[in-house]
């Protein structure tokens, strides 16, 4: 008989604390905001978030982030508590993680693009992904070698106390530097076989699902294409680009999901993941999913076009979808969801948006959306296929 696996319990998680910094640039309502999605990063990486600390300073303390009063607060609660972690939600530089370990000694220090680094680290499947991971991970890592590697701190000076530890750390830099090579060089073969399968997928016209992770791209992948892809509420469920073939009416076209954007996306993810990304670049439509129900909905819209912006697909024709309105409560009941709606969509169509409103959940709505991807797809594959024109 197999033996069952033990299920994890709250007791085997890692626990951790969550810092944020209020400063003249960051207000305190938004740095809450931030920090509840720190918290649902700190879910998805399987650790339980115990405390919150909010700092305000008009700017962050170049030696320790926070401040010395402040972390001198934090230490007591976590020796206290028996606190696994600190994480930090802004990215902290070598010296200053090296000051927080100096006065908190025996707990790690993680800051937001790490905790990132580690979720896409868990959920990486394909060896494609796991050496876009990898390479991220160096690259985040190398300029913090000497602080975080304690075996290959520099040993202290005088006479006879010129040991190698200098010789170690320059070593170990160089190890990383020739893997951060080696990467790069198997990520560009991966990217010309992507490149050349992209190009081997016929006279269709693609569609790429874009959004703020979490929003439900891959609900509305398996809607759409009839075909199961994973999705979970969890951050990043996806990080692997999703094909799938869909045919509207008797229009097909290509249909991919890709990784979900997020706020402070550390900058090695997003050159890592550029093969990935291709899928959006050389889209030739956008359906930019928007989870409707959340709180801070504009400004998850606002990092995704930002990003889409970054990556030169920020032209690209583009359907605003706002997924969740099963989800969409009234504001302290004065404003219902359907005159929340109403106002959004008049808002869009004005600015030239096709709009569309629906839970990919329930399926609510899905023939409006089908209906709008049919004119736009076939207008698009008329301009550029004039002679597959007998298909409709």
């Amino acid at each position: 008989m197999a033996k069952k696996q033990p299920v994890s319990t709250s007791e085997d998680k890692e626990t951790c604390v969550l810092i944020g910094l209020a400063t003249q640039n960051q207000k305190r309502e938004q740095l809450e905001e931030y920090l509840e999605e720190l918290a649902f990063l700190v879910t998805t990486a399987n650790a339980v978030s115990k405390k919150t600390f909010i700092q305000s300073l008009t700017k962050p303390d170049s030696k320790t982030f926070i401040g010395s009063g402040k972390l001198l607060e934090i230490r007591d609660y976590v020796k206290a508590e028996g606190i696994d972690m600190i994480v930090f939600d802004d990215e902290l530089s070598g010296s200053q993680i090296r000051n927080i370990e100096k006065e908190i000694e025996g707990v790690k220090i993680i800051d937001r693009p790490n905790l990132i680094l580690d979720i896409f680290a868990q959920r990486a499947r394909t060896s494609h992904a796991r050496t876009q991971v990898e390479l991220a991970q160096y690259q985040y890592l190398l300029p913090r070698l000497t602080n975080m590697w304690t075996h290959l701190q520099k040993q202290k000076g005088g006479i006879g106390m010129k040991g190698p530890g200098e010789k170690e750390i320059e070593t170990d830099r160089r190890i990383i530097r020739d893997r951060i090579a080696l990467l790069k060089k198997e990520l560009i073969a991966i990217d010309k076989q992507m490149a050349t399968q992209r190009s081997n997928r016929g006279s269709m016209i693609r569609v790429a699902l874009v959004g703020y992770t979490n929003a439900g791209k891959s609900t509305l992948m398996t809607a759409l294409s009839k075909s199961d892809v994973f999705a979970e509420n969890k951050l990043f469920a996806t990080l692997d680009t999703t094909v799938r073939k869909v045919v509207v009416a008797n229009l097909p076209f290509l249909l991919s999901d890709t990784v979900g954007f997020i706020r402070k996306l550390p900058t090695q993810l997003i050159e890592s993941f550029k093969s990935t990304l291709d899928e959006t670049r050389e889209s030739d439509f956008l359906i930019h999913v928007i989870d409707v129900s959340h709180p801070q909905f504009e400004d998850q819209v606002e990092v995704v076009e930002r990003t889409l912006e970054e990556i030169g697909s920020d032209d690209k024709p583009t359907l605003l979808l706002f997924n969740k309105i099963d989800l969409l409560e009234n504001e302290d009941g004065e404003v219902s969801g359907s005159e929340i709606i109403q106002g959004l969509k008049q808002r869009f169509e004005k600015d030239g948006f096709d709009v569309v409103f629906m839970s990919a959940r329930d399926k609510e709505d899905i023939t409006n959306l089908r209906d709008l991807l049919y004119n736009r797809v076939k207008e698009l594959h008329v301009k550029r296929y004039p002679y597959h024109q007998f298909l409709y």
